[in-house]
C-alpha cells in the first residue's frame, strides 16, 4: 500500500487534476489518456481486485463515474475495470476508467473472440454461481 500509486494521489502525495472527491472516491483525469477526457474513478479503500474492495467503499464509485461521462458528454465511451495481470490491470489498486471514444482510431480498442460452449457446462456453472450468491 506505501507503494501504491493511487493511495499517494489519494493523500496528496502526488498531484493529480481531481475532478470528484468524497470520504470514499477520487476522480481525475488520467495523464496518459486513450482520448481527450479518460479519467479514473478509485475507491479511496486500497485493495488491488474489486473483491478486495468492501460494498460500502464501492458505493459511489459507479454512480461518480456516470456524473463523469454525463459531464463530458461523449456520445461514445467505455467504462473499463481490470482485475490482474491476465487481465491488463497495471496498478494494483481498484479503479475504473471512463474512456470516451470520439472516433475509430481514438480510445479504446478491443477484440472480442467468442469461444463455443457446452450447454451442459454452462448449465451446471449457473447452477454453481447462483448458490454461492
Amino acid at each position: 500500500m506505501a507503494a501504491c500509486i493511487f493511495c499517494k494521489i489519494i493523500k496528496g502525495e502526488i498531484p493529480s487534476m481531481k475532478l470528484f472527491e468524497s470520504e470514499k472516491t477520487l476522480a481525475f483525469l488520467d495523464i496518459g489518456p486513450l482520448s481527450f477526457g479518460h479519467a479514473l474513478v478509485i475507491p479511496k479503500h486500497h485493495g488491488a481486485k474489486l473483491t478486495d474492495i468492501p460494498d460500502d467503499q464501492l458505493s459511489e464509485v459507479l454512480h461518480v463515474t456516470k456524473k463523469i461521462a454525463t459531464a463530458v458528454g461523449a456520445e461514445n465511451y467505455n467504462i473499463l475495470q481490470n482485475n490482474g495481470r491476465l487481465a491488463h490491470q497495471e496498478v494494483d489498486h481498484v479503479h475504473f476508467h471512463y474512456i470516451p471514444k470520439p472516433n475509430k482510431e481514438e480510445g479504446l480498442g478491443i477484440s472480442w473472440p467468442t469461444q463455443k460452449v457446452d450447454k451442459d457446462k454452462l448449465q451446471k456453472l449457473l447452477e454453481e454461481v447462483k448458490a454461492k450468491m
